[in-house]
């Protein structure tokens, strides 16, 4: 492990941000080190919590063959709501995570342990991005409020799970893939067994991508006493990885037959199912490129999983369009 210095990257930079970003060239000086504290330096993880609800809206508008504008406000509040919880998550991961980020080579440049910001401002800007993403959430049905109050005890109980488990992503899972029960709830006002399904299935995709992702810090996670899936499953990655793909595909494609299985309509079922089948496609191009012992090629691998996630989304929205 390199030892952490007092430096942060030039002008602040995140050292895994993406380079050029409108953060870093565009954003007023005096709000960069919030939204860094925020990852909108890093927009994968946006996408990575919307793209569930997105699933979660979508089968469910093929579910009951409806589309109409309250639907399209679920799909940009789901939007808006995932940027704020997503930054107001990260910056929670942060205050929590301030001591082990400093130690850590590709965290240490991050905006509370490089001191550019300070852990009560950092506490302040969370609870700012919730509230805002609350008044959205008042928008939907009492059943989808209900369930995103409820989100909120997965998403504090992760930054601490790689303490106490081998399997923090699974933790990540259920926090990233809520937004798949809260969209379906949304549209239907109920929550049910097809949405539970695709719940699961994002589930075991959150761990295919974070196991990825994760295997970036395998060996300062090592020094400092951090457990992972990439640490538990070393050079049996591989084998891990496809088993998940599998279940991710399987629990789609359940979820799908059983929201669908009543209609009469055979050709919307099939287009529908191209998603997890597209997808699965997808994750196996993942596997072929996979070298846990190359940085560059596990964080390029992690942000080709937007693409992934957005696949099952388009076959909906084209099936719905039939």
């Amino acid at each position: 492990m390199t030892q952490p210095d007092d430096t942060p990257e030039p002008n602040g930079q995140v050292a895994d941000a993406v380079k050029g970003n409108w953060v870093d060239t565009l954003a007023p000086s005096g709000a960069r080190p919030f939204l860094r504290l925020s990852r909108a330096d890093r927009p994968i993880g946006t996408w990575l919590l919307l793209l569930p609800c997105w699933w979660g809206l979508g089968l469910a508008c093929l579910t009951t063959q409806s589309v109409g504008w309250a639907d399209a406000w679920i799909a940009v509040g789901c939007a808006a709501g995932a940027w704020l919880m997503r930054g107001a998550g990260c910056t929670w991961n942060d205050i929590t995570d301030r001591d082990i980020d400093g130690q850590v080579e590709r965290t240490r440049s991050r905006p509370i342990p490089s001191g550019q910001v300070s852990v009560k401002g950092a506490v302040i800007w969370m609870v700012a991005q919730a509230l805002v993403a609350f008044c959205i959430l008042l928008t939907f049905n009492w059943a989808a409020i209900g369930l995103g109050i409820l989100a909120l005890l997965p998403v504090a109980i992760y930054p601490f799970a790689k303490r106490f488990t081998w399997w923090p992503q699974v933790f990540l899972g259920l926090a990233f893939n809520w937004g798949a029960l809260l969209a379906w709830t949304a549209h239907t006002g109920a929550l049910q067994w097809p949405a539970v399904a695709l719940y699961l299935a994002g589930i075991a995709w959150t761990l295919f991508y974070d196991t990825i992702y994760a295997h970036q810090d395998t060996e300062d996670d090592a020094l400092i006493g951090v457990k992972s899936t990439a640490r538990l499953f070393g050079s049996q990655t591989p084998y891990w990885l496809r088993n998940f793909m599998v279940i991710t595909v399987m629990f789609m494609a359940i979820a799908i037959i059983m929201a669908l299985i009543q209609q009469d309509n055979l050709l919307i079922m099939v287009v529908a199912l191209g998603g997890p089948w597209a997808m699965g496609w997808h994750m196996t191009w993942q596997l072929r490129q996979l070298d846990i012992d190359n940085p560059s090629t596990l964080l390029r691998l992690f942000r080709a999983n937007r693409n992934t996630g957005l696949i099952p989304a388009l076959f909906f929205a084209f099936a719905l369009a039939l």
